[in-house]
C-alpha cells in the first residue's frame, strides 16, 4: 500500500491564498489600467463631441469613432487615441464576460447610437451611414 499524505489545514490555506493572489493580482492591475483609460476618455470627451458636432467624425457599427469629413492632424489624433482606448476597454470587457471584443464593440455601438444627440453620424448594423 502507498502511504497517504495528509495536508495540514494551514498549508492548504496558504496554497489557496497564494493561488487567489496570483489570480486576482492581474485583475487589480487591469482595473487600475482601466481607470487610467477611463480618465483619458473622460478628458477627451469634449474633443470627441466637437468632432461629431462638426460632422468630421461619426460612430461606426463596431463601436469606434470614424472620420467622415476633412480632418486635420489633431482631429486624426483624437480619433486614433479614442479608438485605442475603446479597444482596450472592449478587450477587458470581453475577458470579463467571455465574449469577444468585436461583440462587445458592436453592442456598445448600439448603446452609443441610442444615447447620441441629433445630427450625429451613425453607421447602422448593415453599414449604411445616417444622421440621427
Amino acid at each position: 500500500m502507498l502511504p497517504v499524505y495528509k495536508m495540514k489545514p494551514t498549508l492548504f490555506f496558504r496554497l489557496g491564498l497564494l493561488l487567489a493572489v496570483c489570480a486576482v493580482g492581474p485583475l487589480t492591475l487591469r482595473a487600475q489600467d482601466l481607470n487610467t483609460v477611463k480618465a483619458r476618455m473622460e478628458e477627451r470627451q469634449p474633443a470627441v463631441d466637437a468632432l461629431k458636432d462638426r460632422h468630421v467624425a461619426g460612430e461606426n457599427n463596431r463601436g469606434y469613432l470614424e472620420l467622415r469629413g476633412a480632418a486635420v492632424g489633431p482631429d486624426q489624433q483624437v480619433v486614433s487615441d479614442e479608438n485605442s482606448d475603446r479597444r482596450a476597454v472592449y478587450a477587458a470587457l470581453a475577458a470579463q464576460t467571455g465574449a469577444n471584443a468585436d461583440t462587445v464593440g458592436r453592442t456598445r455601438a448600439q448603446q452609443i447610437a441610442i444615447r447620441s444627440k441629433r445630427g450625429v453620424w451613425l453607421q447602422s448594423p448593415n453599414g449604411e451611414w445616417r444622421q440621427k
